[in-house]
């Protein structure tokens, strides 16, 4: 059976479809997040890297695996894929600025969960 060449874009697709799902609310309620990029990867970049390793780690031994024909074939280090390393970016900064965008929208949920904001 032959494969479209469209097949290796799949992952790249998803993550794609995650940014335009999310990244608007940044734009549109104007949330801040991107603009506090740093503050975005301190909170993000620890735990990505515990997940990478497990990547790692899950590949070297053979529990986890990716489908070659669904990447661009461009690979880090531990063999992992491009589009893994992305996810780990792109997946947490979406859930980061869905709940800022909601927190926006509705302040009083902000102060219900985190206290009141004394700045």
């Amino acid at each position: 059976m032959r494969r479209s060449g469209v097949e290796k874009f799949g992952y790249m697709a998803m993550l794609a479809f995650t940014v335009f799902g999310s990244f608007w609310l940044e734009i549109v309620l104007k949330t801040g997040v991107l603009r506090r990029w740093k503050r975005a990867l301190i909170s993000i970049l620890p735990i990505s890297t515990l997940f990478l390793i497990w990547d790692a780690y899950a590949i070297a031994q053979g529990h986890w695996f990716f489908n070659r024909d669904r990447m661009l074939g461009i690979y880090g280090p531990f063999d992992i894929p491009l589009e893994e390393f992305l996810f780990f970016i792109i997946v947490p900064m979406a859930a980061i600025l869905t709940i800022e965008g909601v927190t926006t929208v509705k302040p009083h949920l902000r102060e219900k969960e985190f206290g009141k904001d004394e700045s």
